[in-house]
C-alpha cells in the first residue's frame, strides 16, 4: 500500500511539474522515488518518510542553485520588473513627507517616493530602485 501512495505521489508532482514549468516540485518528486522504491523493499513508513525528506532537501539543495542559474534564464521580465534600473523624469516634486510626486518612466507616469527620503524637484532625472505597490522608489541619477 505504501509503495502506491509514494508511486501516485510521484505521478502527480511530476504532472504539477510539468504543467507549471516552475521548477517546484521535481525535488519532491525524486524524494518520493526513492521513497517509493524503498517500499518495494518492506523498508518501514517511518524510514520512507525519512527518505523522502532527505533525498528531498538533498536534491534541493544542491540543484536548486544550478537550476537557478541555467534554466529558466531568459525568462522574459513583466513590465513592473522592466522598470527596475530604468531612469525616469520628475514631473511632480518628491516629497514623502508630503505623499507627493510623480515621475514619467519609459512614457508611462508613476507616483514615486525618494529612497532616501529626500526632496527631489521637478525635471531631475531619476533612477527606479524598486516597486512598492503602485509607486517607484527611486533616487536621483549619479552626475557625470
Amino acid at each position: 500500500m505504501n509503495a502506491m501512495i509514494w508511486l501516485i505521489l510521484f505521478v502527480v508532482l511530476v504532472v504539477f511539474e510539468i504543467a507549471t514549468m516552475g521548477l517546484t516540485t521535481i525535488w519532491f518528486a525524486a524524494g518520493s522515488l526513492v521513497a517509493f522504491f524503498a517500499s518495494l523493499f518492506h523498508v518501514t513508513w517511518w524510514l520512507q518518510f525519512i527518505l523522502f525528506i532527505v533525498v528531498s532537501l538533498i536534491m534541493l539543495i544542491f540543484t536548486r542553485p544550478f537550476a537557478v542559474r541555467y534554466i529558466n534564464k531568459h525568462t522574459q521580465k513583466t513590465n513592473i520588473d522592466s522598470i527596475i534600473g530604468q531612469t525616469g523624469r520628475v514631473i511632480a516634486q518628491i516629497d514623502n513627507a508630503q505623499a507627493s510626486g510623480y515621475v514619467v518612466v519609459n512614457g508611462i507616469e508613476w507616483a514615486a517616493r525618494s529612497a532616501d527620503a529626500g526632496v527631489i524637484e521637478v525635471d531631475t532625472m531619476v533612477t527606479v530602485k524598486a516597486i512598492e505597490g503602485v509607486k517607484v522608489i527611486v533616487e536621483p541619477c549619479a552626475r557625470k
